[in-house]
């Protein structure tokens, strides 16, 4: 587990561009059980989390559709809730950072790590922004 002091600038680049952390397998359950659109990403330390995943995450957001809910969990921090948002992300096999949406409660989207690493943060949000338009 990393230490909290490590993790808090890496949270703050989602929290400030409105996502909400969750902590608790309680709080993925009920976050994916809201009616509407969720985008829940599996943040992580590593650089491809850093430099791709977190700001095209943020991008995504800029376009005329985007999902009613944004949420996140922290893998290797909030063991609990990363690993009932994986359940929710089944047959896709557990990677960090992923991001995936959700349309009332069943998952329509997902970029796991090989789809995020080495790829510029402007085509994960053109990614990101497709599957608004088709499912927000």
């Amino acid at each position: 587990m990393y230490p909290e002091e490590m993790v808090k600038p890496m949270r703050a680049e989602l929290t400030e561009a409105g996502f909400q952390e969750l902590y608790s397998a309680e709080a993925v359950e009920n976050a994916l059980k809201n009616e509407g659109t969720t985008l829940v990403v599996i943040n992580s330390v590593c650089g491809c989390a850093a430099r791709n995943a977190r700001p095209g995450a943020k991008m995504s957001l800029d376009g005329a559709k985007k999902p009613s809910q944004l949420v996140t969990v922290f893998a290797g921090v909030d063991k609990e809730a990363v690993d009932a948002a994986r359940q929710h992300m089944f047959p896709f096999p557990p990677s960090s950072p992923c991001m995936a949406l959700f349309k009332d409660g069943e998952l329509v989207h997902m970029l796991e790590r090989h789809h995020i690493e080495g790829r510029p943060a402007e085509l994960i949000a053109e990614n990101l922004k497709d599957a608004y338009n088709e499912f927000c």
